[in-house]
């Protein structure tokens, strides 16, 4: 059995014929409000849609008596329209967490829900306590009990340990966050009393963190289990980086112990909705009416472990794009799997930075923007706008866009040259990037280009 058809098999809707295997739903059709496709917590019974909404990058507006882009706040208003909308359509699954949006996520995400019945939707928030200073028995709890505060909720659907394996030293920050404390048997004594109905964790970085927690899934039984998976991390994650597994894996050793399988950044952190323009012309070639991001959805949805996929949805139009993927799911077959993987592998060529653009990293000490400055640099790569080292006019001319374009992305003050290489950040990114390392060869590229102008 191929690859597609390990991932397709007990999935009634899949069939393996390309010309049968055409989503219904199209860029310019009507959204049904009927036809998500869900998918059972078999922990819980829950029905879970396919599409889950990430409350991790909720719309803004400036805050009363400041400018645009000076402060800003949580637009309530437009995360309700966003959320209504959602549960219009038939998504159910929202996912927050006391990280996000500076801290008010999950009260954004409380108010949002508390305007619907409580049986319309599941709420997962996270344990979040990344900071040295909130790792005591004492404080994690606080943590956790002002989730239901926030939430308004008496019962969290899914608690997960946040971002496992992302540290420095995976294992031990493991143990001090959650194993020595207590934390971790308190949550479970939690499940049991029912006011947690599930519990898993999200994996970030150290393998060897998943595996230990894996092997003692029959002390923990984990409910569900949240990974990176895409269509460029399940075979290319480490060529980007050798310290980081490939999806693929993670997938086969939830798939084996049948763990429900919660996927985060199918996008990339939107790098797989913004692929460079000869690739976008061949996902066009294949699917003309479809979005270049709808490949990445139909790719995480297909494999049968997969309970919901989160997107965090900004604007009406990404909920909207990402819906009709999903009402519903089309699996992708044997030869579109084998397609994206030829794609994946082009990607994989240009030498772009891993970045998904989590803001883990922020802030910096020294003031640097570091997801603007390699999402900035990842843009031109994508686009073919890396100046050579040609002294010709068009050479001049790229490399005039590049500065200008670097400049007005990012402001002087929070550019690459003002890195002193200390570090703070590595330890905090889920993609393990050696960030400084990045940083200064982004710097010596920049001044580069300007001594070349002289």
């Amino acid at each position: 059995m191929g690859v597609a058809g390990l991932a397709t098999a007990g999935l009634a809707s899949c069939v393996n014929k390309q010309s049968d295997n055409k989503p219904t739903v199209t860029a310019n059709s009507d959204i049904p409000k009927d036809k998500m496709t869900y998918r059972t917590c078999h922990t819980t019974g829950d029905r879970v849609s396919l599409l889950g909404y990430g409350m991790m990058r909720l719309p803004t507006k400036p805050k009363t008596g400041t400018k645009e882009g000076e402060d800003e706040e949580i637009d309530q208003e437009a995360v309700n329209r966003l959320v209504d909308y959602a549960i219009e359509h038939g998504v159910n699954y929202f996912d927050t967490s006391p990280a996000y949006c500076c801290g008010f996520s999950e009260r954004a995400t409380g108010i949002a829900l508390k305007r619907h019945s409580r049986e319309k939707f599941f709420v997962a928030t996270k344990l979040s306590n990344f900071d040295p200073s909130t790792w005591s028995r004492e404080a994690s709890i606080e943590m956790y009990r002002n989730s239901f505060k926030e939430l308004q909720v008496d019962t969290i659907d899914y608690l997960l340990l946040h971002a496992v394996g992302g540290g420095r030293d995976g294992m031990e920050e493991l143990h001090k966050r959650y194993i020595d404390n207590g934390v971790l048997d308190f949550l479970l004594e939690e499940r049991k009393a029912g006011r947690i109905r599930n519990l898993g964790f999200s994996y970030h970085g150290d393998i060897k963190v998943y595996d230990y927690l894996l092997s003692e899934h029959d002390r923990y039984k984990w409910d569900f289990v949240q990974i990176q998976m895409n269509y460029l991390d399940w075979k290319f994650a480490n060529k980007a980086n050798p310290s980081v597994t490939n999806s693929d894996y993670l997938y086969e050793e939830l798939r084996k112990r049948h763990i429900p399988v919660v996927i985060m950044e199918p996008l990339l952190g939107g790098r797989l909705a913004k692929v460079p323009d000869f690739l976008v012309a061949r996902l066009k070639q294949r699917e003309p009416e479809l979005s270049v991001a709808s490949w990445a959805f139909r790719f995480a949805g297909t494999y049968p472990e997969v309970l919901t996929v989160l997107s965090g949805m900004t604007f009406m139009e990404h909920l909207q794009d990402n819906l009709r993927s999903y009402t519903p799911l089309k699996p992708l077959n044997d030869s579109e799997l084998t397609f994206l993987q030829e794609i994946a592998a082009e990607m994989v060529g240009l030498k772009t930075i891993p970045c998904n653009d989590c803001k883990y990293c922020m802030p910096c000490p020294y003031g640097i923007d570091i997801p603007a400055n390699l999402l900035y640099y990842n843009k031109c790569v994508n686009e073919g706008n890396i100046p050579h080292e040609v002294q010709d006019a068009a050479y001049r001319k790229a490399r005039r866009a590049f500065l200008i374009g670097y400049d007005r992305s990012v402001p002087k003050l929070r550019q690459a040259d003002h890195c002193i290489g200390c570090g703070e950040c590595v330890s905090h990114c889920p993609q393990r990037i050696k960030i400084p390392k990045e940083l200064h060869r982004i710097d010596k590229f920049v001044e580069k280009l300007k001594l070349n102008g002289e």
